[in-house]
């Protein structure tokens, strides 16, 4: 098991779940059960799978929550993309979420591969 505390990933993705719930909070309110919830679950589950995986009795099954988690940022990715595509954001506030999660995006293939060595 891993301490979740001590995982940088688990903070970024963390942060990354608060950015999506600011920036989804000026969708309009007819995207409150459409894109505004799917871009929220996609960014909780980010973060959820990681602490799932660390919770974990092995690295290979650590691995695979990684797995699901890096879906995850990659449904956010597109969701975030078709939301910034309908106007419903700052194109300069879309830009640094989606830096942000290139780089969990990054540190997940990294960690993953770490974790089969």
């Amino acid at each position: 098991m891993h301490n979740l505390n001590e995982l940088k990933i688990w903070h970024k993705s963390m942060d990354l779940a608060v950015s999506a719930y600011k920036l989804s909070s000026v969708f309009p309110s007819d995207e409150k059960f459409g894109l505004t919830s799917q871009i929220r679950r996609a960014a909780v589950s980010v973060s959820s799978n990681i602490a799932e995986g660390a919770g974990r009795n092995t690295n290979n099954e650590f691995a695979h929550f990684l797995g699901v988690s890096n879906g995850s940022s990659y449904e956010l990715q597109t969701q975030l993309i078709i939301a910034e595509r309908l106007g419903y954001c700052d194109n300069k506030e879309m830009s640094l979420l989606l830096n942000d999660i290139i780089e969990v995006q990054k540190m997940n293939f990294t960690f993953q591969r770490r974790l089969k060595q």
